[in-house]
């Protein structure tokens, strides 16, 4: 088991196989030691988070759906290292979408689980920049679309 499979572990984390694109794009793009992840949704064992912040999901049911976000970027990232998760040598920046109303205000408080799960699991490489935006809806009702940058050695 590789380091940071091990961190994972012991954060009680199995990184699930990357999951497919859903249309006509590639999961990710390496140029050079920077490895450019797609969007990835939030989903629990196969199965979509929904629901629409400011509405219908809490901001702590929102911060959640991000850190599955976080977990399918880190799949994405051990599959663009044909398997060794441990040639991640920091996250770069994340670009969040969080599926919210016009007034609802704390898109960053949503993206935060990805972040601070990101931080957690790989210390100082998991501090990245980033951006939390609201958008009027995502694909499939996703609650949550993140993408992200990574460098690799």
């Amino acid at each position: 088991m590789s380091n940071i499979e091990s961190r994972l572990a012991d954060l009680g984390i199995t990184l699930p196989d990357a999951p497919a694109p859903a249309a006509n794009y590639v999961p990710f793009h390496i140029v050079g030691d920077i490895v450019y992840v797609s969007g990835q949704v939030s989903q629990s064992n196969g199965t979509l988070v929904t629901g629409k912040l400011g509405d219908d999901m809490s901001v702590e049911a929102g911060a959640q759906a991000a850190k599955l976000c976080a977990i399918s970027l880190l799949a994405q990232v051990k599959a663009a290292c044909g398997g060794d998760i441990d040639r991640l040598k920091r996250v770069v920046k994340l670009t969040g979408f969080v599926n919210s109303t016009p007034d609802f205000g704390d898109q960053p408080k949503v993206v935060n689980g990805a972040s601070d799960f990101l931080v957690e699991a790989l210390g100082e490489a998991g501090r990245h920049t980033r951006s939390a935006v609201s958008a009027a809806s995502l694909p499939f009702g996703a609650a949550v679309e993140i993408e992200g940058i990574f460098e690799i050695a």
